[in-house]
């Protein structure tokens, strides 16, 4: 390989933000690492997205014993990745959720995302040691459920494809507050390795719909307020089209995966090149954009060894 990927040099410890988003609703950020998400109910807490290991999540374990010695009861999972969902067992929690397509591309892929991500990015697997293996959910669903924490409803949904098949979001009507997941991110890069470009912006439409007062996103900083939402939106709908629409012109007329990648990077570096891990998301991006418009619907499975070899053909 004539260099590493971006992430593998990437060691620089992110300052992490613990923010009040609702009456008893937290996001855990960190500078564009992966967010985790905080429902406290009546009698217990439910936790959204685990990080990679179960040494990050018991920063946002400590967040929470800040605010509340209430037991931890439920983890939501909104995708598969290995960054979300790997650090599950330091929760303890009885109820582990996700979809039944979530559940799905773990048995398909789970082992092959854990070997690759923690070969892109290893910083975000500190203590990988303690990872006990793959993370099973106790209960899927289709489209939608309802969990009660006491009299607290909590709305967990799948409102289409968007950063992997499987996506859900997780509304909470009282608050008119929504945890969403890497289908919205705020000045991040999204990962659109598993994507579905077709389909995003709908689902984005369906999210945009609830008219909700505050977000936590995938990666950034918390979204409140509707201008703050409404502009995370819009700019997630914007990095997505834009990775999208170069590549499937070169497509369309027949160009390599390189060409695509110099098409992708003249439209996308003057808008996004500042965001967070834009450097390391961007060839996983435009090969599947270059996949999805070269009619494969369904992302082919990224394994450690298929990584190295899309980043040989991009360099050379």
């Amino acid at each position: 390989m004539a260099k590493a990927f971006a992430s593998q040099g990437d060691m620089t410890e992110k300052k992490t933000s613990f923010t009040e988003i609702g009456r008893g609703l937290y996001a855990f950020t960190a500078e564009g690492d992966p967010n985790s998400g905080v429902i406290i109910g009546d009698d217990s807490v439910m936790v959204i997205e685990a990080q990679a290991t179960p040494r990050l999540a018991q920063k946002v374990i400590d967040c929470i014993r800040g605010v509340t010695d209430k037991p931890i009861s439920h983890l939501a999972l909104t995708h598969y990745h290995a960054v979300r969902v790997l650090g599950a067992s330091a929760y303890e929690a009885p109820q582990i959720l996700m979809s039944d397509t979530a559940r799905g591309m773990v048995v398909e892929r789970g082992q092959e995302d854990w070997d690759s991500e923690f070969q892109r990015f290893p910083r975000l697997f500190q203590g990988h040691e303690s990872i006990p293996g793959l993370t099973w959910p106790t209960t899927t669903f289709r489209d939608r459920m309802s969990v009660y924490l006491g009299n607290r409803r909590v709305d967990l949904m799948h409102l289409g494809r968007a950063h992997t098949a499987g996506d859900i979001v997780i509304h909470l009507p009282d608050e008119n507050v929504m945890f969403t997941g890497d289908i919205v991110e705020y000045h991040s890069a999204c990962y659109c390795g598993d994507g579905h470009f077709s389909d995003w912006g709908s689902t984005l439409d369906a999210i945009k719909g609830y008219g909700v007062d505050a977000i936590a996103p995938g990666r950034g900083d918390a979204l409140i307020g509707r201008d703050m939402v409404d502009t995370a939106i819009e700019n997630t709908r914007d990095f997505v089209a834009s990775t999208y629409a170069p590549a499937a012109k070169v497509a369309a007329r027949g160009g390599s995966l390189k060409d695509a990648w110099d098409a992708v990077r003249a439209e996308c570096d003057p808008k996004f090149a500042d965001y967070a891990i834009y450097e390391h998301c961007l060839p996983f991006n435009v090969a599947r954009a270059y996949d999805e418009a070269r009619g494969i619907d369904t992302p082919r499975i990224w394994t450690a060894a298929r990584d190295l070899e899309m980043w040989q053909a991009l360099q050379d």
